[in-house]
């Protein structure tokens, strides 16, 4: 599954073959969300850290029960290294609580992993002599996302690393035409639907506690 992992991301960001290649770490076993069927996984809970995926790698992790390196933990989220790395000091922000897809997650705790990003980040540059850094999500299988527990990469970057070929590939410039703006019609017309969901919800929501 870990070979599989890195093939996903390989296809997806296409990160330069050196030749070589890495042998799995030890320190964390290659066991994943979707190694174990929805109806087969049990819901573990623990009133301090919500809800956790029996089978899922990175709740077994939180819970103590798989080894990795942590870089940072606080109540909300964990941060260790990624056990596939595609730089030195790549490493991966993990919230507590299991949540499979970053739509899934609440916006609560997307701002709580993303406001440790520049003090996790910066240590890591630090570290790891970088002066840059990607910060990636895959999310969803065509994304290359292979671990269905939410989690943000934070990947350092140097000068000249050739890390991504896609970044050597010419980007075709926007066409301020028909089709771009049809496009941006209906992206704003799916935000504008969203919020006034959300807003009958909290009236809902409202009502009822009344």
């Amino acid at each position: 599954m870990e070979a599989r992992r890195l093939a996903i991301l390989c296809s997806h960001l296409r990160p330069i073959n050196s030749g070589r290649s890495r042998a799995t770490p030890s320190h964390l076993s290659s066991s994943n969300c979707a190694s174990v069927a929805k109806s087969e996984q049990q819901l573990i809970y623990d009133p301090h850290k919500g809800s956790l995926q029996d089978g899922c790698v990175f709740c077994r992790i939180i819970l103590g029960e798989e080894p990795a390196f942590k870089l940072y933990e606080d109540d909300s989220c964990l941060c260790i290294l990624d056990t596939r790395p595609l730089s030195n000091g790549h490493s991966l922000i993990i919230p507590k609580s299991h949540y499979s897809s970053l739509e899934a997650t609440p916006p609560s705790v997307i701002a709580a992993m993303c406001s440790k990003v520049p003090l996790i980040s910066n240590a890591i540059m630090k570290s790891t002599g970088s002066d840059s850094f990607n910060l990636l999500v895959n999310n969803g299988v065509a994304a290359g996302q292979v671990i269905f527990h939410t989690h943000i990469h934070i990947i350092p970057r140097k000068a000249r690393d050739c890390l991504w070929e896609s970044e050597s590939l010419q980007r075709r410039t926007l066409k301020f035409d028909e089709e771009a703006s049809r496009l941006a019609e209906s992206i704003q017309e799916m935000l504008h639907n969203t919020k006034e969901n959300d807003s009958s919800k909290v009236q809902e929501s409202n009502l009822s506690g009344n």
